[in-house]
């Protein structure tokens, strides 16, 4: 309300829908508000509507007919719409710009804002337009929403969104109410019945995520087997039968929905009893997320990882995947021929690429500095690299967020195979230090837990900057018996033995 562009980080099911809903209210002018999960903003829409009333809350998506959007825009342009809901995607389109620019926002409201980051774990190169977009509609406020991100994710979407002396609002990311556990495995068949068992075992409604689309459809129809009313819920799904099973779960019809971790769920239910997850998450900002839709009216909920080591290989092939160097070099080439900007829908065109491929694409040569993505969307040339230079320079990028994302799964890893207390560990990842043992997870519970040290008594203070000889400039995050973890900007988390540190002088501070 002072003005002020702004970075909010709450935990999921902690008010971050009151945090954008009532400045709108107090603002003149219309709020537009992106959010990736077209579940959501039908749910959202529905609470504006019911507290509101009718036209006051409308969504533009492409679950929608034409008729129904031209309406929605149409509302927009008589200025009856206070929240008008859209996802990434359709900011690249000039006539969508320009209609929201003459609507005059007074908020700019980003959901899941972590998508912006390729630090983040749920990257989404369409969110890479936005920045841009909120310059050609004036750059109204703007406030950027999630549930989960560390330290550099927060960075990241200030830089991205292109914010104005931002404020960075930081809530607690503790959830006492989640006892934290950890089921290790050898055999892949065990394990399966004793996600199943404890599924079957515990309190109602529940969430079981898996890795795979085949493996969530595998469960669910073994707990249906078992007399359970189980339903899968995944991105190769048509979008009626998700809607179906969003709505039938939460209406209660549905006791476990099994979903792949890859696909957000935009679940907004209080009651969930349990999260469990058969397989690893990709990091730990995934797996916070989504342990955090358990216990979100504050009753004692479980979040059970059920660890089979074999399970990260599966993720690190997930992780492995880089661009075609051919395509970035296509893409320069053309770009740099070009008299002029050149609209992002035509350069798919050409390269027979989908929009989010060319997005990605983009993303990666303007950070190597050859490509600019303008106002309007639209990528220009800049005078640096030739394209086969720049192609070069991008793939360096790449393979850097590729180092960065196998070093989150390597996170999970510690996370699963920890001795210390999970809570500690997860909220230090996350920046927040926590001083004892929570005395609500499994390590805890068995006695293995120890203290994280006080970081006076430390070498090194958490959140300060450290340089290393090899892997430059990097934030303490954490220190786990006598091991120091430590997230460099260029090769991702590492963690140190505090003793070689100290005898090779292995960190300086920055």
């Amino acid at each position: 309300m002072a003005g002020h562009d702004t970075v909010v980080v709450m935990p999921t099911g902690s008010g971050k829908s009151a945090v954008y809903q009532v400045p709108a209210l107090l603002l003149d002018g219309p709020t537009v508000v992106v959010s990736p999960l077209i579940a959501l903003q039908r749910d959202q829409v529905a609470g504006l509507t019911e507290r509101l009333g009718a036209g006051e809350a409308v969504h533009a998506n492409s679950t929608l007919s034409e008729r129904a959007r031209s309406e929605a825009f149409a509302a927009l342009a008589a200025g009856s719409v206070e929240f008008f809901f859209l996802a990434p995607e359709q900011l690249g389109r000039p006539d969508v710009l320009d209609a929201i620019a003459a609507a005059k926002p007074s908020l700019f409201v980003v959901d899941e804002a972590h998508c912006i980051s390729t630090w983040g774990h749920d990257f989404r190169p369409d969110y890479l337009r936005l920045g841009a977009a909120i310059e050609r509609l004036g750059s109204p406020r703007v406030l950027a929403l999630t549930a989960t991100a560390s330290p550099p994710v927060r960075d990241e979407i200030a830089a991205r969104l292109r914010l104005r002396d931002p404020v960075q609002v930081v809530h607690g990311f503790d959830r006492p109410n989640l006892r934290l556990t950890v089921e290790a495995f050898r055999d892949e068949e065990q394990k399966r019945e004793a996600v199943i068992l404890r599924a079957m075992g515990e309190a109602k409604p529940g969430i079981v995520y898996t890795a795979t689309r085949k493996s969530a459809e595998t469960y669910a129809r073994s707990l249906a087997d078992f007399g359970m009313t189980a339903a899968a819920y995944h991105a190769g799904m048509r979008a009626a039968d998700r809607s179906a099973v969003h709505d039938r779960f939460l209406g209660g019809a549905v006791d476990v929905v099994v979903a792949t971790t890859a696909f957000g769920m935009g679940i907004d239910k209080a009651d969930v009893r349990f999260v469990l997850h058969a397989e690893v998450a990709d990091s730990i900002d995934s797996y916070y997320q989504e342990i955090g839709r358990a216990g979100r009216d504050a009753g004692p909920a479980q979040a059970v990882l059920f660890y089979r080591e074999e399970d990260l290989g599966l993720r690190k092939f997930f992780a492995s995947g880089l661009p075609d160097t051919r395509l970035l070099q296509k893409l320069a080439t053309l770009v740099g021929h070009a008299t002029g900007p050149v609209a992002a829908s035509d350069l798919a065109a050409e390269m027979e690429v989908t929009a989010s491929r060319l997005a990605g694409l983009v993303n990666l040569l303007e950070q190597a500095g050859a490509l600019l993505v303008g106002p309007s969307g639209a990528v220009e040339a800049l005078a640096g690299p030739d394209p086969m230079q720049a192609a070069e320079l991008a793939m360096a990028v790449a393979e850097s967020q590729r180092r960065v994302e196998r070093s989150r799964i390597e996170m999970m890893r510690g996370y699963a195979e920890t001795t210390g207390c999970r809570r500690q560990y997860l909220l230090a990842y996350f920046g927040e230090a926590y001083g004892e043992e929570c005395g609500n997870c499994d390590t805890c519970e068995a006695g293995s837990a120890s203290q994280q040290p006080d970081a006076a008594l430390s070498p090194y203070a958490l959140q300060s900057r450290v340089a290393h000889a090899s892997w430059g400039e990097g934030v303490v995050m954490r220190y786990e018996g006598d091991r120091i973890v430590v997230l460099f900007e260029d090769v991702g988390y590492r963690t140190l033995s505090l003793e070689t540190v100290r005898a090779r002088g292995l960190l300086t501070t920055a």
